[in-house]
């Protein structure tokens, strides 16, 4: 059979369009269309041993007025998270998608901070629900949106924190604000934490984690998408320009020298309205004492100093 060059190069380019487009197609379809639940169990030494698990439920990055998520499909998200049946709600970050009059966003719609908290008004959590801001939502004025949650029942925690006392429960939510439009305090978040009780902390972008903070029982943050569009072999690309969290960051439970952090993938895409290899997701998280866990004996003290301890 005689060789044709001609045709074998007209199938290779018919099969490479036909392999981009299905890959098109998939990336902006179908993969950002999806919602999986990813669930992570952490005993920690610094919750107390009398203490019962707490079950957390995280979501992030909705970025609604992105084509994957309007207010419809929140609502959907909403009714997920709460199946679930979380002790605790938290939201660590980018309620919107883009500024008010921007069109960077392909494809994208500016949707105001007020519908947004009105549909995550549905959220459930006997404990409650707490969120940080993103790098989004401060670049689109962060009082309208914190307004919005607060008005609605959310306690935004940036740089603050709140002690729960519930049942067998006491413990403290706080907040870090976010690293690249504005300035983490933890030494001002520290100072609002009154005793020993366990602290769970929740920020948008992981970089804080790298100041060694020794205190929390973990960090909770977002971000990163998990990378957004993660093409193999080229994941040291993924870097991202605007945040100092390296690529180990990126997605997942990140376990350092006795700190413990779990990065979400977020549930909507930003820029481009693509995801591959980074499914959206909610975190089902389950915190609890392990082996060298102490009895609760809570004391009234001064908070401690930032840094390690």
């Amino acid at each position: 059979m005689k060789f044709s060059a001609r045709k074998f190069f007209k199938r290779a380019i018919l099969s490479t369009a036909f392999a981009a487009a299905a890959l098109g197609f998939y990336s902006y379809e179908v993969e950002p269309n999806t919602l999986s639940t990813t669930t992570y169990d952490l005993p920690s030494a610094k919750w107390n041993k009398d203490m019962p698990p707490l079950h957390v439920a995280v979501a992030a990055d909705f970025h609604v007025g992105c084509p994957s998520v309007d207010l419809k499909r929140l609502g959907e998200i909403v009714a997920e998270i709460n199946a679930l049946k979380p002790d605790i709600i938290v939201l660590p970050g980018d309620f919107v998608t883009m500024m008010k009059g921007e069109d960077r966003v392909i494809g994208g719609s500016y949707v105001e901070p007020g519908p947004i908290a009105e549909v995550l008004k549905g959220l459930k959590a006997p404990l409650g629900v707490y969120a940080a801001l993103g790098n989004h939502d401060m670049m689109n004025e962060p009082d309208p949106m914190k307004k919005a949650l607060e008005s609605v029942g959310i306690r935004v925690v940036d740089n603050d924190a709140v002690e729960i006392r519930s049942g067998s429960f006491h413990f403290w939510i706080a907040g870090l604000a976010d690293e690249t439009t504005s300035r983490p305090d933890w030494k001002k978040t520290a100072s609002k934490i009154t005793n020993d009780a366990p602290v769970i902390v929740i920020m948008h972008d992981p970089g804080p984690f790298l100041d060694k903070i020794d205190r929390p029982v973990v960090f909770i943050a977002a971000h990163t998408h998990g990378g957004q569009v993660v093409v193999p072999f080229f994941e040291k690309y993924l870097e991202n320009p605007y945040s100092r969290a390296p690529m180990k960051y990126l997605y997942g439970h990140i376990s350092e020298e006795g700190r413990e952090m779990v990065v979400t993938r977020g549930i909507g895409t930003s820029i481009v309205p693509l995801r591959f290899g980074a499914k959206p997701e909610i975190v089902d998280l389950k915190i609890g004492p392990s082996k060298d866990s102490k009895p609760q004996t809570i004391v009234a003290q001064p908070a401690k100093p930032p840094g390690p301890a």
